[in-house]
Protein backbone atom coordinates (compact mmCIF):
# COMPACT_ATOMS: atom_id res chain seq x y z
CA UNK A 1 0.00 0.00 0.00
CA UNK A 2 1.39 3.38 -1.03
CA UNK A 3 1.93 5.91 1.73
CA UNK A 4 1.43 9.58 0.90
CA UNK A 5 3.61 12.15 2.63
CA UNK A 6 0.46 14.25 2.94
CA UNK A 7 -0.69 11.69 5.51
CA UNK A 8 2.52 12.13 7.51
CA UNK A 9 2.89 15.93 7.55
CA UNK A 10 0.87 18.62 9.30
CA UNK A 11 0.66 20.70 6.10
CA UNK A 12 -1.12 17.70 4.56
CA UNK A 13 0.71 17.97 1.26
CA UNK A 14 3.18 15.64 -0.41
CA UNK A 15 3.10 12.73 -2.84
CA UNK A 16 3.90 9.04 -2.39
CA UNK A 17 6.88 7.64 -0.53
CA UNK A 18 8.65 4.91 -2.45
CA UNK A 19 9.33 3.02 0.78
CA UNK A 20 8.27 3.75 4.36
CA UNK A 21 10.05 2.26 7.37
CA UNK A 22 8.47 2.95 10.78
CA UNK A 23 11.54 2.79 13.06
CA UNK A 24 10.07 1.76 16.41
CA UNK A 25 13.40 0.91 18.06
CA UNK A 26 16.76 2.66 18.19
CA UNK A 27 18.37 -0.42 16.66
CA UNK A 28 16.00 -0.40 13.67
CA UNK A 29 16.43 3.35 13.22
CA UNK A 30 20.22 3.10 13.16
CA UNK A 31 20.28 -0.02 10.96
CA UNK A 32 17.87 1.44 8.38
CA UNK A 33 19.77 4.71 8.05
CA UNK A 34 23.15 2.97 7.87
CA UNK A 35 21.81 0.62 5.21
CA UNK A 36 20.60 3.58 3.17
CA UNK A 37 23.91 5.40 3.44
CA UNK A 38 25.80 2.25 2.48
CA UNK A 39 23.70 2.01 -0.70
CA UNK A 40 24.38 5.64 -1.62
CA UNK A 41 20.93 6.77 -0.52
CA UNK A 42 20.02 9.73 1.65
CA UNK A 43 16.88 8.56 3.48
CA UNK A 44 14.27 11.12 4.43
CA UNK A 45 14.08 11.23 8.23
CA UNK A 46 10.60 12.15 9.37
CA UNK A 47 9.45 12.71 12.94
CA UNK A 48 6.08 14.34 13.52
CA UNK A 49 6.10 15.92 10.05
CA UNK A 50 5.29 19.30 11.56
CA UNK A 51 8.11 21.23 9.90
CA UNK A 52 8.14 19.67 6.43
CA UNK A 53 6.97 20.82 3.01
CA UNK A 54 7.10 17.78 0.71
CA UNK A 55 6.77 17.85 -3.07
CA UNK A 56 3.64 16.71 -4.88
CA UNK A 57 5.80 14.14 -6.72
CA UNK A 58 6.62 12.51 -3.39
CA UNK A 59 9.97 11.07 -2.36
CA UNK A 60 11.88 8.63 -4.55
CA UNK A 61 13.59 6.68 -1.78
CA UNK A 62 13.25 5.48 1.79
CA UNK A 63 11.30 7.51 4.32
CA UNK A 64 12.31 6.62 7.87
CA UNK A 65 9.54 7.50 10.30
CA UNK A 66 11.18 7.94 13.70
CA UNK A 67 8.83 6.19 16.13
CA UNK A 68 11.18 5.28 18.98
CA UNK A 69 9.94 5.69 22.53
CA UNK A 70 11.48 6.00 25.97
CA UNK A 71 12.15 8.58 28.68
CA UNK A 72 14.88 7.63 31.14
CA UNK A 73 15.73 9.56 34.30
CA UNK A 74 19.47 9.77 34.84
CA UNK A 75 21.54 10.59 37.90
CA UNK A 76 21.65 14.33 38.52
CA UNK A 77 22.53 16.98 41.10
CA UNK A 78 20.11 17.90 43.90
CA UNK A 79 17.32 20.12 42.62
CA UNK A 80 18.00 19.06 39.03
CA UNK A 81 16.49 16.36 36.81
CA UNK A 82 18.42 14.80 33.94
CA UNK A 83 16.40 12.99 31.25
CA UNK A 84 17.43 10.95 28.22
CA UNK A 85 14.62 11.00 25.66
CA UNK A 86 14.39 8.83 22.55
CA UNK A 87 14.00 10.82 19.34
CA UNK A 88 10.53 9.54 18.47
CA UNK A 89 8.90 10.75 21.67
CA UNK A 90 6.29 13.46 21.07
CA UNK A 91 7.77 16.79 22.08
CA UNK A 92 4.56 18.05 23.67
CA UNK A 93 4.09 14.69 25.34
CA UNK A 94 7.53 15.15 26.88
CA UNK A 95 6.62 18.64 28.10
CA UNK A 96 3.39 17.32 29.59
CA UNK A 97 5.37 14.57 31.35
CA UNK A 98 7.82 17.09 32.81
CA UNK A 99 5.05 19.43 33.95
CA UNK A 100 3.11 16.57 35.56
CA UNK A 101 6.23 15.81 37.60
CA UNK A 102 6.82 19.47 38.51
CA UNK A 103 10.05 19.79 36.50
CA UNK A 104 10.61 23.17 34.86
CA UNK A 105 12.66 24.50 31.99
CA UNK A 106 10.58 23.61 28.93
CA UNK A 107 7.04 24.53 29.99
CA UNK A 108 6.86 27.56 27.69
CA UNK A 109 7.54 25.18 24.78
CA UNK A 110 4.18 23.49 25.36
CA UNK A 111 2.07 22.74 22.31
CA UNK A 112 4.92 22.72 19.80
CA UNK A 113 4.18 19.78 17.49
CA UNK A 114 6.75 17.29 16.30
CA UNK A 115 9.20 14.85 17.81
CA UNK A 116 11.81 15.31 20.51
CA UNK A 117 14.62 14.36 18.13
CA UNK A 118 13.72 17.21 15.80
CA UNK A 119 13.74 19.80 18.60
CA UNK A 120 17.51 20.53 18.66
CA UNK A 121 17.82 20.71 14.86
CA UNK A 122 16.23 24.14 14.80
CA UNK A 123 16.58 24.92 18.50
CA UNK A 124 12.84 25.26 19.03
CA UNK A 125 11.70 28.24 21.05
CA UNK A 126 8.59 30.10 22.13
CA UNK A 127 7.39 32.54 24.78
CA UNK A 128 10.82 33.36 26.15
CA UNK A 129 12.29 29.84 26.26
CA UNK A 130 14.54 27.97 23.86
CA UNK A 131 15.59 24.35 23.93
CA UNK A 132 19.19 25.52 24.21
CA UNK A 133 18.68 26.45 27.87
CA UNK A 134 17.79 22.86 28.81
CA UNK A 135 19.66 20.75 26.27
CA UNK A 136 22.74 18.91 27.53
CA UNK A 137 23.62 16.75 24.52
CA UNK A 138 22.30 14.67 21.66
CA UNK A 139 23.03 11.10 20.68
CA UNK A 140 23.84 11.45 16.98
CA UNK A 141 24.22 8.79 14.31
CA UNK A 142 27.15 10.54 12.68
CA UNK A 143 27.41 10.43 8.87
CA UNK A 144 31.22 10.54 8.95
CA UNK A 145 31.99 7.95 11.64
CA UNK A 146 28.86 5.82 11.00
CA UNK A 147 28.53 5.47 14.77
CA UNK A 148 26.23 6.86 17.43
CA UNK A 149 28.20 9.53 19.29
CA UNK A 150 27.35 11.86 22.13
CA UNK A 151 27.56 15.49 21.01
CA UNK A 152 27.48 18.15 23.76
CA UNK A 153 25.01 20.98 23.20
CA UNK A 154 27.82 23.54 23.03
CA UNK A 155 29.12 21.84 19.87
CA UNK A 156 25.80 22.22 18.04
CA UNK A 157 26.11 26.00 17.45
CA UNK A 158 22.55 26.47 18.64
CA UNK A 159 21.09 29.81 17.61
CA UNK A 160 17.79 31.38 16.64
CA UNK A 161 15.97 28.48 14.94
CA UNK A 162 19.20 26.91 13.80
CA UNK A 163 22.04 24.52 14.57
CA UNK A 164 24.82 22.72 12.73
CA UNK A 165 22.32 19.90 12.16
CA UNK A 166 19.82 21.97 10.18
CA UNK A 167 19.43 21.70 6.45
CA UNK A 168 19.06 25.26 5.17
CA UNK A 169 16.97 25.32 2.01
CA UNK A 170 17.73 21.68 1.33
CA UNK A 171 21.50 22.10 1.64
CA UNK A 172 23.78 19.65 3.42
CA UNK A 173 24.05 20.55 7.12
CA UNK A 174 27.38 21.49 8.66
CA UNK A 175 27.25 18.25 10.63
CA UNK A 176 25.34 15.49 8.90
CA UNK A 177 23.64 12.84 10.97
CA UNK A 178 20.44 11.62 12.60
CA UNK A 179 19.46 12.47 16.17
CA UNK A 180 18.54 9.25 17.98
CA UNK A 181 18.09 10.72 21.49
CA UNK A 182 18.43 13.95 23.44
CA UNK A 183 19.49 14.67 27.02
CA UNK A 184 17.87 17.47 29.02
CA UNK A 185 18.58 19.13 32.34
CA UNK A 186 15.49 20.45 34.13
CA UNK A 187 14.86 22.07 37.50
CA UNK A 188 12.97 20.40 40.35
CA UNK A 189 11.89 23.40 42.40
CA UNK A 190 8.62 22.74 44.25
CA UNK A 191 6.60 22.77 41.05
CA UNK A 192 7.48 26.36 40.16
CA UNK A 193 8.12 27.46 36.60
CA UNK A 194 11.25 29.06 35.27
CA UNK A 195 11.08 32.89 35.46
CA UNK A 196 8.59 34.23 32.92
CA UNK A 197 10.62 35.85 30.17
CA UNK A 198 8.09 36.93 27.54
CA UNK A 199 5.83 39.96 27.81
CA UNK A 200 2.77 38.43 26.12
CA UNK A 201 2.92 35.40 28.39
CA UNK A 202 3.38 37.56 31.49
CA UNK A 203 0.33 39.65 30.51
CA UNK A 204 -1.77 36.54 29.93
CA UNK A 205 -0.74 35.23 33.36
CA UNK A 206 -1.30 38.61 35.01
CA UNK A 207 2.23 38.83 36.42
CA UNK A 208 5.42 40.80 35.92
CA UNK A 209 8.33 39.54 33.88
CA UNK A 210 10.57 37.35 36.01
CA UNK A 211 7.73 35.98 38.10
CA UNK A 212 7.52 32.26 38.84
CA UNK A 213 4.22 30.42 39.00
CA UNK A 214 2.93 26.88 39.36
CA UNK A 215 4.29 25.15 36.30
CA UNK A 216 0.90 23.71 35.27
CA UNK A 217 -0.56 27.24 35.11
CA UNK A 218 2.16 28.30 32.69
CA UNK A 219 1.61 25.29 30.44
CA UNK A 220 -2.15 25.84 30.39
CA UNK A 221 -1.73 29.51 29.47
CA UNK A 222 0.80 28.77 26.74
CA UNK A 223 -1.52 26.18 25.21
CA UNK A 224 -4.36 28.71 25.25
CA UNK A 225 -2.19 31.34 23.57
CA UNK A 226 -1.02 28.91 20.91
CA UNK A 227 -4.57 27.68 20.29
CA UNK A 228 -5.77 31.25 19.74
CA UNK A 229 -3.19 31.52 16.95
CA UNK A 230 -3.99 28.16 15.38
CA UNK A 231 -0.67 26.76 16.55
CA UNK A 232 -1.96 23.67 18.35
CA UNK A 233 -2.92 20.78 16.08
CA UNK A 234 -6.67 20.37 15.80
CA UNK A 235 -8.25 18.15 13.15
CA UNK A 236 -11.37 20.33 13.21
CA UNK A 237 -9.44 23.56 12.53
CA UNK A 238 -7.95 23.99 9.01
CA UNK A 239 -5.82 26.86 10.35
CA UNK A 240 -3.70 24.20 12.06
CA UNK A 241 -2.98 22.41 8.77
CA UNK A 242 0.33 24.24 8.63
CA UNK A 243 4.00 24.02 9.48
CA UNK A 244 3.64 26.59 12.23
CA UNK A 245 5.52 29.81 11.58
CA UNK A 246 6.60 29.52 7.95
CA UNK A 247 9.19 32.32 8.12
CA UNK A 248 11.71 33.17 10.80
CA UNK A 249 11.95 36.66 12.26
CA UNK A 250 14.75 38.32 10.28
CA UNK A 251 17.90 39.48 12.08
CA UNK A 252 19.35 42.65 10.57
CA UNK A 253 21.84 45.34 11.48
CA UNK A 254 20.72 48.14 13.74
CA UNK A 255 21.66 50.60 11.01
CA UNK A 256 19.28 48.92 8.57
CA UNK A 257 16.53 48.68 11.20
CA UNK A 258 16.65 52.46 11.61
CA UNK A 259 15.58 52.78 7.97
CA UNK A 260 12.27 51.04 8.73
CA UNK A 261 9.15 52.83 10.00
CA UNK A 262 9.45 53.86 13.63
CA UNK A 263 6.65 51.52 14.71
CA UNK A 264 8.34 48.42 13.28
CA UNK A 265 8.86 46.04 16.24
CA UNK A 266 12.50 45.23 16.92
CA UNK A 267 14.40 43.51 19.68
CA UNK A 268 18.14 43.78 20.33
CA UNK A 269 20.15 40.59 19.94
CA UNK A 270 22.29 40.01 23.02
CA UNK A 271 25.63 38.44 22.20
CA UNK A 272 26.77 35.67 24.53
CA UNK A 273 30.12 37.32 25.17
CA UNK A 274 32.28 40.22 24.10
CA UNK A 275 34.73 39.48 21.30
CA UNK A 276 38.26 38.75 22.44
CA UNK A 277 40.80 41.56 22.09
CA UNK A 278 43.86 40.34 20.19
CA UNK A 279 47.08 42.31 20.70
CA UNK A 280 50.33 41.41 18.88
CA UNK A 281 52.91 40.40 21.48
CA UNK A 282 55.46 42.93 20.23
CA UNK A 283 53.01 45.76 20.81
CA UNK A 284 51.90 44.85 24.32
CA UNK A 285 52.52 47.74 26.72
CA UNK A 286 50.54 46.51 29.69
CA UNK A 287 47.31 48.28 28.82
CA UNK A 288 44.18 47.04 27.10
CA UNK A 289 42.98 49.33 24.30
CA UNK A 290 39.42 50.66 24.26
CA UNK A 291 37.04 48.32 22.46
CA UNK A 292 36.24 49.01 18.83
CA UNK A 293 32.66 49.99 18.01
CA UNK A 294 32.91 49.24 14.31
CA UNK A 295 30.64 46.22 14.73
CA UNK A 296 27.04 47.13 13.93
CA UNK A 297 24.71 45.67 16.57
CA UNK A 298 22.00 43.31 15.37
CA UNK A 299 18.28 43.44 16.03
CA UNK A 300 15.47 40.99 15.39
CA UNK A 301 12.44 42.18 13.43
CA UNK A 302 8.90 40.84 13.41
CA UNK A 303 8.23 38.83 10.25
CA UNK A 304 4.49 39.01 10.96
CA UNK A 305 4.61 42.82 11.08
CA UNK A 306 6.55 42.98 7.82
CA UNK A 307 4.07 40.67 6.11
CA UNK A 308 1.04 42.60 7.33
CA UNK A 309 2.56 45.98 6.45
CA UNK A 310 3.35 44.71 2.95
CA UNK A 311 -0.40 44.40 2.40
CA UNK A 312 -0.96 40.71 3.13
CA UNK A 313 -3.69 40.06 5.64
CA UNK A 314 -4.87 37.02 7.58
CA UNK A 315 -6.93 34.73 5.38
CA UNK A 316 -5.26 35.97 2.17
CA UNK A 317 -5.13 33.58 -0.80
CA UNK A 318 -3.82 33.89 -4.33
CA UNK A 319 -6.65 33.63 -6.87
CA UNK A 320 -7.71 30.02 -7.38
CA UNK A 321 -5.28 28.69 -4.75
CA UNK A 322 -6.15 26.39 -1.87
CA UNK A 323 -3.15 27.63 0.13
CA UNK A 324 -3.77 30.57 2.38
CA UNK A 325 -2.48 32.74 5.17
CA UNK A 326 -3.94 31.56 8.48
CA UNK A 327 -7.00 33.48 9.64
CA UNK A 328 -5.41 33.61 13.10
CA UNK A 329 -1.69 34.22 12.54
CA UNK A 330 0.03 35.94 9.62
CA UNK A 331 3.16 33.82 9.88
CA UNK A 332 1.40 30.53 9.19
CA UNK A 333 0.77 29.29 5.65
CA UNK A 334 -2.09 26.82 5.69
CA UNK A 335 -3.70 24.13 3.57
CA UNK A 336 -7.32 25.26 3.43
CA UNK A 337 -8.31 21.92 1.85
CA UNK A 338 -6.71 19.98 -0.96
CA UNK A 339 -3.79 22.36 -1.47
CA UNK A 340 -0.69 21.17 -3.29
CA UNK A 341 2.93 21.74 -2.36
CA UNK A 342 3.24 23.96 -5.45
CA UNK A 343 0.39 26.15 -4.16
CA UNK A 344 2.04 26.47 -0.73
CA UNK A 345 5.36 27.33 -2.39
CA UNK A 346 3.74 29.88 -4.71
CA UNK A 347 2.14 31.64 -1.75
CA UNK A 348 5.47 31.63 0.12
CA UNK A 349 7.22 33.17 -2.90
CA UNK A 350 4.52 35.82 -3.13
CA UNK A 351 4.94 36.74 0.53
CA UNK A 352 8.73 36.92 0.13
CA UNK A 353 8.39 39.13 -2.96
CA UNK A 354 5.94 41.55 -1.30
CA UNK A 355 8.07 41.98 1.82
CA UNK A 356 11.26 42.36 -0.22
CA UNK A 357 9.66 44.97 -2.49
CA UNK A 358 8.25 46.94 0.44
CA UNK A 359 11.09 46.75 2.94
CA UNK A 360 14.13 45.22 1.25
CA UNK A 361 14.07 42.21 3.59
CA UNK A 362 14.10 38.67 2.22
CA UNK A 363 12.22 36.43 4.63
CA UNK A 364 13.81 33.04 5.25
CA UNK A 365 11.58 29.95 5.42
CA UNK A 366 11.66 27.78 8.51
CA UNK A 367 10.38 24.37 7.28
CA UNK A 368 12.47 21.64 5.68
CA UNK A 369 11.80 21.41 1.94
CA UNK A 370 11.66 17.96 0.32
CA UNK A 371 11.77 18.28 -3.46
CA UNK A 372 10.48 21.86 -3.24
CA UNK A 373 12.29 25.15 -3.69
CA UNK A 374 11.41 28.80 -3.41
Amino acid sequence: MTTLLSDLTTLRVGGPAERLVPATTRELLVATVLDGWANGEDPLILGGGSNTLAADDGFDGTVVQVATRGIERLESAPGRVRLRVEAGESWDGLVAFAVANGWSGIEALSGIPGSSGAAPIQNIGAYGQELESALVSVDLLDRDSLEVVRVPAEELALGYRTSVLKRHGGSIPERDGVVVAIELDLADDAGLSAPIGYAQLATALGVELGARLPIADVRRTVLNLRSSKGMVLDAADPDTYSAGSFFTNPIVSETFARSLPADAPRWPITEDHDPAVVIPLGEWDGTVPAPSFEHDAQVKLSAAWLIERSGIRRGFRLPGSRAGISTKHTLALTNTGGATADEIAALARFVQARVAAEFGVVLQPEPVFVGVSL
